[in-house]
């Protein structure tokens, strides 16, 4: 062995060489094995294993070179079992190496210790090594190879065309070694070419037929989407098969489709863009949206549309072919159906219909995934054949007013809500305050019903206001109207009967009056329909129900707050006021108010709306009580001072004649010990107030009377003449009977206020006199005594005080009080109007006129040009030529 030989043997020691040629090249195998003892022998060895090498040398471990290595060596393979099988030339015959041998007598120590000097150098650095495929690949003709490998996709196809199943590994190599040989376009061409075939034998043809039998546009539908799907399923087969050149030729190639793409446009080239197929496939699915429509389920195919727009979407005919003959039998189908359903139909259930078409149509368009420029020209189609063509019926005054007054709340919200998608919502404000005007008028001119005026009032307000919030979404528009037409009706005058053949509205009256129910009477005096704990839109815990319902003043301020805005509409405050005086001063001087604070915000929310003249007399008549009750208890402190007795314990309220109602002197004979004990308190104030006069009213005067019966003492709660009448029966006997002429010789009063009073004490729910003959009238014939068999179980009885009730005359004097004013009011503003402008026109000056007044009422122009031909009579003003006027200083 050479140097350079054992050089290469020492990094590799105890290891078997094998040099394998490279595949392809035929040579002999060149083997080599040697056990380790061979390795390490002495040189003796070694000079016969160059002897050896003589003839068959050892290759050098070189670099392999770009040229061919021919080698001259047969390769053997070794045998597995004789992989670990070394020769050993140990003399023991022992073929086991012991590499724990010593050192010393070991083969490789003895090869060291004869080994001659080693002159190899070794080689450092990185090597390359490269590696040469040496199989040589078989030369053959690219075109026969195509052939081949199309003949075998050409079966395949048409296997897959008749629906069998076929293996696609090979098959896909085929087409993935034709298109590493570059033949990919024509193979494609080839393909389409089949795929074409196909199409139009297998898929066109049958469908084609099938027109030609004469069925339904359903049915030819049905047979479409059927040959749609068999070729998905085709196409689908086919593209794993042609996989490879998809995606490495057809995806990159501008000019070429996917194998996708081409399988759309054949379908739509050949099947669908067919003339006899085209307009029956669209029919059909315009038939089964028909079918829908009318909810025949019969004929109605969900999954085939469903399938159908798919289709449509993958062929991208969507757009230019479905949707304008959608839209097109949308069309007819809504305007039919409008015309007829509204002629039909009443608003309500028309209103009705619309919205479930409109939702059944939106659902449709999302459940088949239509395009959104579909939904949007069919929601355009909606709103004007629904909407837009049917607006003459959707706001017809009387079609409305029929809603509104059965209180249909949802149905005008549905019919806010249609007419809104065209913006129409504020079309409703003629038919909404025609509604309010005609309801409200009804109101305020009911004669039978006008002591609840005000209830009715309230009620409707709260449904007015109710439809606003929930039907009308607070529509601005809707909103003006409401307080326009309000304002309008509760305006309206009419000399009737009512108002004493006055202009003055009525309304402003009965507020006043129901105002005046709410002081006396407290929270038990509000209706139950009007009572209410707080806001309907909240809820009252179960805790606090009983503290809001036992808190009077909150609920009399609550309902006190509706009153005061329904009083804002009211333009005749005169009226209001003239009234509401009257019922104070009645509530005040009796004191019957329920609570004194009740009073006191009443006036303040009044002096905050109508300002503080409007509240000046008011407010001075809560003064005069309160200096009153200091009247009285200095002059009592001067009886006690004084230690002088009163025959009665008598109570005098002292009044501004200014701020107070003007009150008629009615002639009674009072009795001697109430005389006497108002000439002291009289005598008293004079010397206390010098210059003033002091005017009985006697009519406005109230008693208390322990009344002895044989059953059981009472204690009578009367007005002033009901004491006169009892009192006067102190000086007869129990059983004495007076007739009607001594009683009104003794009282002096008139016919009419006797009669009442009498029929309070002898004819009501108490009768403490007896009349004779028996009867609810009380006539001049008539004679009473005492009832000594009354009883009741309260010790405190309260008889009705007539006097205290309001007749028809004072009604009609307070009208007609109201009434003048206002025609002084309206002749002061005209000469204020004329000494302003010296010369004016009529039509400027009733225009003027009705604007300086507006916040006392609403003047009739009649009314203004009778004021101003007095004053002209009473020459402030004259009239010149062209129906002008001029001011006279």
């Amino acid at each position: 062995m050479s140097a350079s030989d054992h050089c290469g043997f020492e990094s590799n020691s105890g290891r078997r060489e094998q040099r394998v040629p490279s595949p392809g090249r035929s040579s002999d195998v060149f083997q080599t094995q040697k056990t380790i003892a061979e390795l390490f022998a002495p040189s003796k060895h070694r000079n016969t294993e160059s002897t050896t090498s003589s003839a068959h040398k050892r290759l050098k471990r070189e670099h392999p070179t770009d040229t061919d290595i021919v080698a001259s060596f047969k390769i053997e393979p070794i045998k597995a079992e004789n992989m670990y099988t070394f020769s050993s030339t140990n003399t023991n015959g022992s073929t086991v190496v012991d590499l724990t041998a010593s050192t010393m007598s070991s083969p490789r120590k003895n090869s060291l210790s004869q080994r001659r000097p080693i002159n190899c150098v070794l080689q450092t650095g990185t090597k390359k090594l490269v590696v040469k495929n040496f199989r040589k690949t078989p030369k053959s003709n690219p075109d026969q190879y195509y052939n081949t490998v199309w003949d075998q996709l050409d079966k395949a196809l048409s296997a897959i065309f008749r629906h069998e199943t076929i293996p696609l590994e090979e098959l896909y190599r085929g087409v993935e070694n034709v298109c590493r040989q570059e033949k990919a376009p024509a193979l494609f061409q080839t393909l389409s070419e089949r795929c074409k075939a196909n199409v139009i034998e297998n898929l066109r043809a049958p469908l084609v037929e099938t027109v030609s039998r004469g069925l339904a546009p359903t049915e030819l539908l049905r047979a479409a989407i059927k040959a749609w799907t068999t070729w998905r399923e085709q196409i689908s087969t086919i593209h794993r098969i042609f996989y490879y050149m998809d995606r490495s030729y057809l995806l990159h190639s501008p000019s070429q489709p996917t194998i996708e793409e081409m399988s759309r446009i054949m379908f739509r080239t050949h099947i669908f863009a067919e003339a006899s197929l085209k307009s029956s496939i669209l029919q059909g699915v315009c038939d089964l949206i028909a079918s829908d429509r009318r909810k025949d389920e019969i004929q109605m195919d969900a999954p085939l549309l469903r399938e159908a727009i798919d289709m449509f979407h993958s062929l991208g005919v969507y757009t230019k072919d479905f949707e304008p003959k959608m839209l097109g039998e949308s069309q007819g189908y809504l305007k039919e159906w409008s015309q007829t359903q509204s002629s039909s139909l009443s608003l309500a259930r028309y209103v009705e219909e619309c919205h479930v078409l409109i939702d059944h149509e939106m659902t449709r368009c999302t459940v088949l995934n239509f395009e959104p420029t579909t939904e949007k020209d069919l929601t355009t189609q909606l709103d004007r054949f629904l909407v837009a063509d049917q607006e003459h019926i959707l706001v017809h005054t009387e079609n409305v007013s029929d809603l509104m007054a059965s209180d249909q709340l949802d149905s005008l919200q549905q019919l806010y809500i249609l007419l809104e998608r065209k913006e129409l919502g504020g079309k409703l404000r003629p038919p909404f305050e025609a509604f309010i005007n005609q309801q409200g008028s009804e109101i305020v001119f009911d004669e039978a019903r006008e002591a609840e005026m005000v209830i009715r009032l309230l009620q409707f307000k709260k449904k007015l206001d109710t439809m606003w919030e929930l039907s009308f979404a607070k529509h601005e528009g809707l909103g003006h109207s409401l307080r326009e037409a309000f304002e309008s009706f509760i305006n309206k005058t009419k000399k009737s009967n009512m108002t004493w053949g006055t202009d003055n509205p009525k309304p402003g009256e009965m507020i006043a009056k129901y105002v005046d129910m709410i002081l006396r009477g407290g929270s038990k005096a509000i209706p139950t329909r009007l009572f209410c704990t707080g806001d309907n839109s909240k809820t009252v815990n179960e805790d606090d129900m009983d503290e809001n319902i036992d808190d009077e003043d909150t609920v009399i301020n609550r309902q006190l707050d509706q009153v005061l805005d329904m009083f804002r509409f009211v333009h005749g405050k005169a009226v209001f006021e003239a009234f509401y005086k009257k019922d104070l001063a009645r509530r005040l001087l009796m004191q019957r108010s329920a609570s004194a604070d009740a009073e006191k915000n009443m006036l303040e929310r009044l002096s905050s709306e109508c300002g503080s003249g409007f509240t000046h007399n008011l407010e001075q008549m809560f003064k005069d009580v309160e200096l009153a009750r200091d009247e009285m208890a200095s002059y009592k402190q001067m009886l006690q001072d004084r230690q002088m007795k009163s025959p009665v314990d008598l109570t005098v309220n002292v009044l501004s004649a200014s701020a107070w109602p003007t009150y008629p002197d009615v002639p009674v004979e009072v009795p001697i010990d109430i005389q006497k004990a108002s000439a002291d308190f009289e005598q008293h104030y004079k010397m206390k107030h010098t210059g003033r006069r002091l005017a009985w009213k006697h009519s406005l005067a109230h008693c208390q009377l322990k009344a002895v019966f044989p059953k059981k003492d009472k204690e009578l709660v009367v007005s002033s003449f009901q004491a006169i009448v009892l009192l006067y029966f102190n000086d007869k006997n129990d059983e004495e009977s007076v007739g009607y002429a001594e009683l009104k010789a003794a009282t002096s009063l008139s016919d009419e206020e006797l009669k009442r009073t009498l029929q309070s004490l002898a004819c009501a729910k108490y009768r403490v006199l007896t009349k004779s003959p028996k009867g609810k009238d009380i006539n001049e014939t008539d004679s009473f005594c005492v009832n000594l068999k009354f009883e009741d179980p309260k010790y405190r009885i309260k008889i009705n005080q007539v006097q205290l009730k309001e007749t028809k005359e004072e009604n009609k004097e307070t009208h007609e009080r109201v009434a003048a004013d206002r025609h002084y009011e309206t002749q002061a503003a005209i000469v204020r109007i004329m000494k302003s402008r010296k010369t004016i026109k009529h039509a400027e000056l009733v225009a003027e006129v009705i604007k300086a007044t507006k916040s006392r009422g609403v003047l009739d122009p009649a009314d203004i040009k009778k004021n101003i031909e007095k004053l002209i009579e009473k020459d402030y003003m004259e009239r010149n030529d062209g129906n002008v006027y001029e001011y006279l200083a």
